[in-house]
């Protein structure tokens, strides 16, 4: 037993160094003007596998490097075909610094079209920060981000939409984490600069010393220029949606000055939201909802129920501050401990 586990122990080893050097020699020795693509694989002691595919992108002189993580959860698609987007639009000769692009870090749940976890084994990658180099495949990759990619970014964007039963309304964010003031500031002023139509500051109060949980605020936890966009909703895909984040993209390229970038559009006013707070559900239930994501609420308002599956209600919500609706359950089914709206209080 004891040589097994000495060989297993190996064997894990090298795997986690092997995908680290793979993306350390594409990141250190790719030329200048280039599109570099791999797909890094991750086994664990489970017996599971899956991939994570990784591009980098080199402009025409050394500068800023820009992280995009997208597709961490594999039903959110706008950002996913928002990053295929900005591959192909991309001149290289025009583009000063180096953008590392994370198209869909959940492949297991993209192509089993599963909401939040990766079905390969059960776990929400962006619930479980900064991951574990012995742990499953979703730890592993979770690990490799916090490891390999978050150390080498100047600038991290957290790329979402609402999954697959989610009705958002659109918005960029950013943590107030007070440890790095001026880091804190650009957060902001990208934030407000990326043409989402709401902004919203989201209060920052771990330590250090524990989990961030949430892929960009470990790295706001780190130290880095952090942001999260979010835009789509309920599993299908919407242009608007997508043009809205590779818009965002561009927009914030040419703020850093790393791509000259004219909008057509213009500015756009943006609104300061308050920072939500969540209605979550104490039973499985069926929701029956008026409302939509954008709704403005009052207090003590009813927001809609829950029945069991014979139609008798057994939970009702209500506002416990007048408000915006951020995002809601958007398909029927609620299972315990779901949030069923996240409001956004005046």
């Amino acid at each position: 037993m004891k040589r097994q586990f000495t060989f297993l122990f190996i064997l894990l080893i090298h795997q986690t160094a092997n995908c680290q050097s793979e993306f350390d020699s594409l990141f250190v020795n790719s030329t200048r003007e280039s599109i570099n693509k791999i797909k890094i694989e991750f086994n664990d002691d489970y017996g599971n596998k899956t991939f994570l595919p990784l591009t980098v992108i080199k402009g025409k002189d050394q500068g800023i490097v820009f992280t995009i993580l997208a597709g961490v959860h594999g039903a959110e698609y706008a950002p996913i075909i928002a990053t295929q987007k900005l591959i192909k639009k991309l001149e290289l000769n025009k583009l000063t610094g180096t953008i590392i692009i994370l198209p869909i870090t959940n492949i297991g749940a993209f192509y089993s079209s599963t909401p939040y976890v990766n079905p390969i084994d059960n776990l929400n990658i962006n619930r479980i920060f900064p991951g574990n180099e012995n742990g499953s495949v979703s730890e592993k990759i979770a690990h490799f981000i916090s490891t390999k990619i978050i150390p080498e970014s100047d600038v991290f964007l957290d790329a979402h939409s609402g999954d697959a039963n989610e009705d958002l309304l659109p918005f960029v964010c950013y943590y107030d984490n007070k440890n790095y003031p001026f880091n804190t500031k650009m957060a902001k002023e990208l934030s407000e600069y990326s043409g989402f139509e709401n902004v919203i500051s989201y209060p920052y109060t771990i330590k250090i010393t524990e989990p961030a949980l949430y892929a960009f605020k470990q790295a706001t936890q780190v130290g880095k220029i952090a942001l999260s966009f979010e835009s789509g909703k309920l599993g299908y895909l919407q242009p608007k949606a997508v043009d809205r984040i590779l818009r965002g993209y561009f927009r914030i390229f040419d703020k850093l000055k790393m791509y000259k970038y004219n909008d057509p559009f213009g500015e756009i006013k943006f609104k300061r939201l308050n920072s939500p707070y969540y209605i979550k559900s104490k039973f499985q239930g069926i929701l029956y909802s008026e409302h939509k994501a954008g709704n403005k609420v009052l207090k003590n308002r009813e927001l809609g129920f829950i029945t069991d599956e014979f139609g008798e209600i057994i939970e009702r919500y209500f506002a416990t501050k007048s408000g915006t609706i951020l995002y809601m359950k958007g398909t029927p089914p609620v299972n315990i401990g779901d949030t069923v709206f996240s409001i956004s209080p005046n």
